[in-house]
């Protein structure tokens, strides 16, 4: 294992309202802000997920946060900036609430085939140093809406969870595999982790790409956090896209 353990510190930044904490963070960077400022809010009237779809949930009943990084390394590798908040999340989840979810790559906590977590990173190379933005939205009291198979902590832990509690612990975990990131052997132990924890791989799966979509079996995870699909004409390397696990034939 690869000792490390980042040197800097977070900078948490509590709204009761705002548009969406990744643009508050992207906005924080184009102005210079150093890395490891963390804002959170317990109302996003702005929020969205993938593929820029709305996403709003009632006040105070998720944790949505967004956590500015500013990484050394190859662009390629900036998935793992991802992996490296989902697995702090996880690990979270598991300590304060009990609860164990896994992940579906790229960007969703599951427990069971329902939806925990969202993740959605965005990076910006407009300055003179690369700045990522991950942001991630916990279901605490609230499984989400309708339209999705969603979960929440404290139906399945039985008892209100405290999102400020929650929040700790997720910087507590996500602080050594910050470390990891600053170094290749660090980074290949952190997609290492990912592949452990990672529930896609092995599953038949569907990918939805910008022009296309393409099935197969999701066989590997590799160093960079890309998912390796294996199709009918042969191995595909999808680094972003919108992932269905299909049910056996």
């Amino acid at each position: 294992m690869v000792s490390a353990m980042w040197s800097g510190r977070w900078d948490v930044r509590w709204f009761e309202s705002l548009g969406s904490t990744n643009s508050y963070l992207l906005e924080q960077s184009a102005e210079g802000a150093v890395e490891g400022i963390v804002a959170v809010a317990d109302h996003q009237w702005a929020g969205r997920g993938r593929l820029d779809r709305r996403w709003e949930s009632p006040p105070g009943s998720s944790l949505l946060t967004s956590i500015l990084f500013r990484p050394t390394f190859d662009p390629a590798e900036l998935h793992l900036c991802t992996a490296a908040v989902a697995l702090a999340a996880a690990e979270a989840c598991r300590r304060v609430a009990g609860v164990g979810p896994v992940i579906k790559w790229p960007n969703d906590l599951l427990v069971g085939e329902a939806k925990l977590a969202g993740v959605l990173a965005e990076a910006d190379f407009t300055g003179d140093a690369c700045a990522v933005v991950v942001g991630i939205g916990i279901n605490v009291a609230w499984p989400g809406p309708t339209t999705v198979q969603g979960t929440c902590l404290d139906d399945l832990c039985g008892e209100p969870v405290d999102r400020h509690m929650l929040l700790e612990a997720l910087l507590k975990a996500l602080a050594p595999r910050r470390g990891l990131l600053d170094s290749p052997d660090g980074r290949q132990e952190l997609a290492a982790e990912l592949r452990q924890r990672c529930a896609t791989l092995g599953q038949r799966i569907r990918v939805e790409l910008a022009a296309e979509a393409i099935s197969g079996v999701a066989s590997e995870i590799d160093d960079a956090g890309r998912l390796i699909v294996q199709t009918a004409t042969g191995p595909r390397t999808v680094s972003a896209g919108d992932v269905v696990h299909l049910r056996p034939k």
